[in-house]
């Protein structure tokens, strides 16, 4: 009876090891990307006055060799000011490192939530 509940009930080390993925933290971002993100802090949104980066915007920055590739959102899905910022994200990019650049807009909706310190906006939300 017991060797039949052993193959029932998976042993306590099997489950850590079947997902060590989900337990491991984020690597930490390359020298590359914090150069990235630092000449990002640079673009600013024309209409609140602050960085893509203070804003959240940018979302992922992947760096392969030869290319850089960008996720970015935009503060409102209409943005006027859209086709400067996305060409602004990537000359910045490109001054840091000095390769392609490619960035995708993303068609998410952008929220005060996403920022680093929402209370860059001026107000409690």
């Amino acid at each position: 009876m017991i060797e039949e509940n052993e193959k029932k009930d998976p042993t306590p080390e099997a489950t850590p090891a079947a997902t060590p993925a989900a337990n491991e933290p984020a690597a930490a971002p390359s020298q590359q990307e914090m150069a990235i993100r630092s000449a990002l802090e640079t673009v600013m949104d024309p209409e609140i006055g602050l960085s893509v980066i203070d804003l959240g915007l940018i979302r992922e920055v992947l760096i392969q060799p030869g290319k850089t590739h960008i996720k970015m959102m935009l503060t409102t899905p209409f943005c006027p000011y859209a086709p400067q910022m996305i060409a602004d994200v990537q000359s910045a990019a490109q001054s840091a490192l000095p390769q392609e650049t490619e960035v995708e807009l993303l068609p998410d909706a952008w929220s005060p939530d996403m920022m680093p310190d929402p209370g860059l906006l001026g107000f409690s939300y």
